[in-house]
């Protein structure tokens, strides 16, 4: 069982040739990307159903992006001349054995008039045979139509939309209310446009880095494993053009990297963090984090010079899918290991358990050791919900079924089938994810510039500061409860009263800015108006 690493937009050299010319045509604005609106227009000459062109569409922008790249174009056209030749179009042709790569271009009518125009300009504005003057500019202008709301007016791709609502809506707000030094760094672009991220935690030798070989079916640069805690590092795994291992501190200095925020966990953290890179067709999907084995309590206080928990806490904000990987001779959850699950609070949609290795006990024993293990996970977690847990044992030997038997074996692979597909779908659900992120974000500094103008207001106007200012640090709960009053805000969204203690204590609450009734209605028609008429004319062209 392995995730499927279909390369979409394959095809021979003389094929991708007359595809650069169509992509050249179809793509109206020249930034490389082929729109909805582009679309309409463009697969009209195909002549094929809106039906056909709507699940055509689908498929090329699994991502769900709001446009294609030249790679998806091209596995746009191929689902095009499929459809065209009789084959039924859905995800499972993707799953069968149809040849990509030798599929012809299809039949797209009046595209060489098209061509033929672009080639010689000067053809352009010349009378066709019926003395239509007028028809090759119109032809020029099919593409050109683009959103009329002035905000989406040079808007062409989910993620850009979210970066410009973040600069002009979003990011003036958390600046005034030093949002960024409670409860996340500021955004850049990489952070909107970086790959989809795995990360994967756990005790140590319980197989995170042997499953990142599994994923794989090779090593990554400066992998180490052993059955003691041979990870002494945060290793990202992602891809690049030649297999090799950069510093820390060189990567969190890149501006096109999404690292920059961990600059502020110090050169201690730095000189035990590293990327290493390599051309493989999975990473050029997904991104993953591998990390160092979760010691015991008092080890892990001692022997790490920086924040252990405060790291994979940034790194869960950042990922789409985070790995509890638990084998059956480690159970025992450590105190350290309790607190990094409690810092991944919050991001509980994106935890899967996984009790890995399971093939190393019997059927009976396997049974019981379930058992122990959600019972563990069901003090730490501490939610009604039963979590799901996969069992598997995810290396490159066979199962050993002297142990599991042939029913166990069964089951292994069942298991092992459902967390892969999980992982194979993170692609086509990342933009999903990062829009949920976005808004989380958009209402957590929303609360916060609340909290830190309400503090500011409860300050007297000449004596006395220092002590109000202790005052109100010691009663912070009760003042969450007057702003949740005041405004009508949800408990649940409400941040850590002991963390939010902790990083006030650094600051004069007379230094705050009272709330600016514009900044945050900018945020609320941002999150009522902008986001949604963004979905709305990036979605399907034919929906």
């Amino acid at each position: 069982m392995e995730i499927e690493t279909h390369q979409i937009g394959s095809c021979s050299k003389e094929h991708q040739k007359l595809y650069k010319e169509w992509f050249e045509v179809a793509d109206s604005d020249n930034d490389g990307r082929f729109t909805g609106n582009n679309a309409i227009k463009f697969l009209a000459m195909s002549n094929l159903s809106r039906q056909d062109l709507k699940q055509i569409w689908a498929i090329a922008d699994s991502k769900r992006q709001g446009y294609l790249g030249f790679k998806e174009f091209i596995f746009c056209m191929q689902l095009v001349s499929l459809a065209q030749d009789g084959h039924e179009i859905s995800h499972d042709l993707l799953k069968g054995d149809v040849d990509f790569e030798n599929t012809k271009p299809p039949k797209m009518e009046g595209l060489d008039e098209l061509l033929e125009k672009k080639r010689d300009p000067s053809n352009s504005s010349k009378p066709d045979s019926n003395g239509d003057s007028t028809k090759a500019s119109i032809t020029v202008q099919w593409f050109s139509s683009k959103p009329s709301q002035k905000f989406l007016s040079h808007v062409t791709s989910i993620q850009d939309g979210l970066k410009k609502l973040y600069t002009q809506k979003l990011k003036p707000l958390e600046v005034t209310y030093c949002f960024n030094d409670f409860v996340s760094p500021l955004l850049t672009n990489s952070d909107f446009d970086c790959k989809p991220m795995v990360m994967l935690l756990g005790q140590y030798s319980t197989g995170k880095t042997t499953f990142i070989k599994y994923l794989l079916k090779c090593s990554y640069p400066g992998a180490h494993i052993g059955p003691e805690p041979t990870t002494d590092r945060f290793v990202v795994v992602m891809s690049g053009a030649d297999e090799r291992s950069v510093p820390g501190n060189t990567i969190a200095v890149q501006a096109d990297m999404p690292f920059t925020g961990l600059n502020t966990f110090g050169t201690a953290f730095l000189s035990k963090f590293e990327c290493s890179q390599m051309p493989h067709p999975l990473l050029e999907h997904i991104t993953l984090v591998d990390t160092p084995g979760v010691l015991s309590g008092e080890k892990q206080r001692t022997q790490r010079a920086y924040d252990f928990t405060g790291v994979t806490s940034w790194f869960a904000a950042k990922c789409d899918l985070i790995l509890l990987l638990f084998d059956p001779h480690k159970l025992d959850i450590s105190d350290e290991f309790k607190r990094v699950i409690y810092s991944l609070r919050g991001h509980d949609d994106k935890i899967r358990v996984v009790l890995n290795k399971a093939d190393q006990v019997d059927t009976q024993q396997l049974m019981r050791v379930y058992g122990a293990l959600m019972w563990s996970l069901g003090k730490v977690l501490n939610t009604p919900e039963v979590v799901r847990v996969y069992i598997g044992s995810f290396n490159d030997k066979p199962v050993n079924e002297d142990f599991t038997g042939p029913i166990g074996k069964e089951l292994f692979e069942k298991e092992q089938g459902d967390l892969l597909s999980d992982l194979k779908d993170i692609p086509k659900k990342a933009c999903d994810r990062r829009i949920n992120e976005f808004v989380k974000r958009a209402r957590a500094a929303k609360i916060h510039a609340y909290i830190v103008s309400h503090l500011k207001n409860e300050m007297p106007t000449f004596f006395g500061k220092a002590g109000a200012q202790q005052r109100l640090t010691d009663n912070l709960e009760e003042e969450f409860v007057k702003v949740q009053r005041d405004y009508h805000l949800p408990a649940g969204d409400f941040p850590n009263v002991e963390n939010f203690k902790e990083i006030l204590r650094g600051y004069s609450f007379d230094r705050f800015d009272k709330i600016k009734p514009k900044m945050i209605q900018d945020v609320d028609d941002m999150l009522g108006y902008d986001i949604p008429d963004l979905l709305k004319t990036l979605r399907n062209p034919y929906d």
